[in-house]
C-alpha cells in the first residue's frame, strides 16, 4: 500500500504542474448572452488572465470590438465610431484583470457579437475572438413580479430586473404610503430591484387593484397590478 505521506507529494506536484500549465493559457470568462431594453445600459461583465511572466508590466491595451471594430477601449482619447461614441467604456481595470465594458443607450444594433482583445506591449497579445457576447435586445419590458400581504398593514412588493445597476429603474404606485427601494445582484450581469409599499388600509381600499408602474431609461414604462383582498377575520 503506497505510503499516504508519498501520495500526498505525487498530487501536489501534480497539482503545481497543472497550475503552471494553467498559468500559460489565455483564459477569459464573459456571458454568451445577456438580454437587454433597448434604450437602456448594460454591463458585460469580464474576467481575463494572461500568460504569466517576470517580465516588469506597466501597460495594459484593451478593446471590445465587433467585426474588427473597436467599440470601446481603455485610451480615454481614442475616438470611436459615431455609433459608439460617447457611450460605450471599459469600466475594469486591465491590469488586475478585470475586462468589464459598459454599453449605455442600447440600439436594435446592438447585438454583436463582441469580443474583447488584450495588448500587454511588454509580454504578448491576445484576441478572445472564440468568446463573444450577444446582446438581445428587446423593445417592451415585462411587467414586474407582485406580491401583497394584508394584516392590520398592507404590504406590497413590485420587482423587476435589469442589466444596469448604475441606473436602476423609478417606481411609481397608485396608492400613498412609506416606500422602500432596494437593488441585488442576481448573477454575474443580472440585477433586480424591488420596491416594497406599506400602508394601512381602509375599507375603500379593498377589492380594488393595487398598481405600480415601473419606469425605465428613455420613459419605457411596465405596469403590474394586485388585487387587495380583505383578510377573513373567521
Amino acid at each position: 500500500m503506497m505510503d499516504l505521506k508519498l501520495w500526498l507529494s505525487i498530487l501536489m506536484v501534480c497539482a503545481m504542474a497543472e497550475s503552471q500549465i494553467l498559468r500559460k493559457d489565455w483564459l477569459i470568462d464573459v456571458p454568451s448572452r445577456i438580454p437587454v431594453l433597448q434604450g437602456s445600459c448594460v454591463v458585460i461583465p469580464c474576467v481575463y488572465l494572461y500568460p504569466e511572466t517576470k517580465k516588469i508590466l506597466n501597460r495594459w491595451r484593451g478593446f471590445w470590438k465587433r467585426r474588427g471594430t473597436i467599440v470601446a477601449s481603455n485610451f480615454l482619447n481614442l475616438r470611436l465610431t459615431d455609433e459608439f461614441h460617447m457611450r460605450s467604456r471599459i469600466t475594469g481595470t486591465l491590469q488586475s484583470g478585470n475586462c468589464t465594458w459598459q454599453l449605455y443607450g442600447v440600439r436594435e444594433t446592438d447585438t454583436g457579437p463582441f469580443y474583447f482583445r488584450i495588448e500587454i506591449p511588454q509580454h504578448k497579445s491576445f484576441t478572445f475572438s472564440k468568446n463573444t457576447v450577444t446582446l438581445n435586445v428587446f423593445r417592451v419590458p415585462d411587467p414586474p413580479t407582485m406580491s401583497v400581504a394584508v394584516q392590520d398593514e398592507v404590504t406590497a412588493t413590485c420587482k423587476v430586473t435589469h442589466v444596469c445597476p448604475s441606473s436602476p429603474p423609478k417606481f411609481s404606485w397608485s396608492h400613498s404610503g412609506i416606500r422602500k427601494t432596494k437593488s441585488k445582484k442576481e448573477n454575474k450581469w443580472l440585477w433586480s430591484t424591488t420596491s416594497t409599499l406599506t400602508f394601512t388600509p381602509q375599507e375603500a381600499d379593498f377589492n380594488k387593484p393595487l398598481k405600480c408602474t415601473v419606469t425605465f431609461p428613455f420613459r419605457k414604462t411596465t405596469v403590474g397590478s394586485v388585487l387587495l383582498i380583505k383578510k377573513s377575520t373567521k
